[in-house]
């Protein structure tokens, strides 16, 4: 099989091999184990190689650059209807050659995809939709002509469309999915995460990148909050991002360096270290798919605190398993601090959530794209 994959990610190209965002290549790894050959149609960047960063694992891989382009302004459309007739060309010559188109959306490349692959009705599709499917959200046009086109059974004929969460009134090409980060092999060599006590000292952790979408700052303001009423609180936040000064700035104003540290991006091993020892993952997105960190920090035993984006309620059990926050910042302090007062409130969360979160292996993933790549 001669596997496509159109997507938005950047790359970066080393000795040979291709490198991206490390929970996206750790999907594809996947998907490639069962294909001969492999296509990539994605931006490459010249940038500096980090620890988010990991390489694609398929030995027979052809990579086709295809430019980075806006539609935000007029002068980045204007920008961008010069180099569109290559990306379109480049795609189409791509989806020729394939046997399995594969599109990863939301995203300027997923929507380049998505059009070209009308003129394929007869090869074999799949697209991730990894953002918000929620019909009632407000999103991008963009984002909604991608939804419009790939609900449309007419316009995707061969084609499953993958989505998170179940939503009413989808076409019968829109397939429920999930992802996953740790295998049964690791579940069971790790074994279950004993509910951390709520004892003198409460850790809270934010996993993302610091852009104004995921709302650190929020984050930081929900542990200050909480230390402004005497209790005794430590808050790490992992990733890095445009308000990265900003977030620096704010703690330095506010003298909050003895319990506020952003430790940058950092291995997957140094990120599950810190789910294992926190209470808490705070996530106070405006968007999201499915979020692996909500799903990540639940599976060793740390409650999460989100905003309900998407299928973040239905993933917390509408708050059986997790605090849904309101973005009002003493209401949601309140919901938290009812929690940190209640050592059986929070052991039963802690315990739901890890039983909820171990359904998703990349075991049971695995299996389950087997099955859409064989059709």
């Amino acid at each position: 099989m001669k596997f496509l994959i159109i997507t938005h990610v950047s790359h970066i190209k080393m000795n040979q091999n291709f490198y991206g965002y490390s929970p996206y290549i750790r999907e594809m790894n996947i998907w490639m184990k069962y294909v001969d050959e492999v296509i990539v149609v994605a931006p490459i960047i010249d940038s500096e190689l980090n620890p988010i960063y990991e390489k694609y694992s398929h030995s027979n891989i052809s990579f086709c650059e295809a430019a980075e382009f806006e539609i935000t302004s007029l002068t980045s459309v204007f920008k961008t209807l010069i180099k569109l007739p290559e990306i379109f060309n480049s795609v189409y010559k791509a989806m020729s050659q394939a046997s399995h188109i594969h599109l990863r959306c939301p995203g300027n490349m997923g929507l380049v995809g998505a059009i070209v692959q009308i003129l394929f009705p007869n090869k074999q599709k799949t697209a991730k939709y990894a953002g918000n499917w929620d019909p009632k959200s407000k999103q991008p046009w963009s984002y909604r002509l991608q939804k419009w086109i790939l609900s449309n059974t007419f316009l995707t004929r061969n084609m499953q469309v993958l989505v998170y969460g179940e939503w009413e009134g989808t076409s019968k090409n829109i397939k429920s999915f999930f992802t996953a980060t740790y295998s049964e092999e690791e579940m069971e060599r790790l074994g279950v995460v004993e509910t951390r006590r709520l004892g003198e000292e409460i850790m809270f952790l934010f996993v993302g990148t610091l852009s104004k979408g995921k709302q650190p700052l929020y984050v930081i303001q929900l542990v200050e909050e909480l230390y402004k009423r005497g209790k005794n609180v430590i808050l790490e936040l992992y990733g890095e991002g445009s308000l990265r000064k900003e977030l620096e700035l704010y703690i330095t104003q506010n003298k909050l360096e003895p319990i506020v540290t952003l430790k940058g991006n950092q291995s997957k091993e140094s990120v599950l270290k810190a789910y294992q020892s926190s209470h808490f993952l705070i996530l106070p997105s405006k968007s999201e798919g499915w979020p692996k960190v909500v799903a990540e920090a639940m599976f060793w035993g740390c409650v999460p605190i989100a905003s309900p984006v998407s299928c973040v309620s239905y993933m917390m059990g509408n708050g059986s398993r997790g605090v849904i926050l309101q973005e009002e910042l003493n209401q949601d302090v309140d919901q938290i601090e009812a929690v940190i007062s209640k050592q059986e409130v929070y052991q039963k969360m802690a315990s739901e959530g890890q039983t909820w979160s171990r359904q998703f292996t990349t075991d049971k993933f695995e299996a389950e794209i087997k099955k859409l790549l064989r059709g």
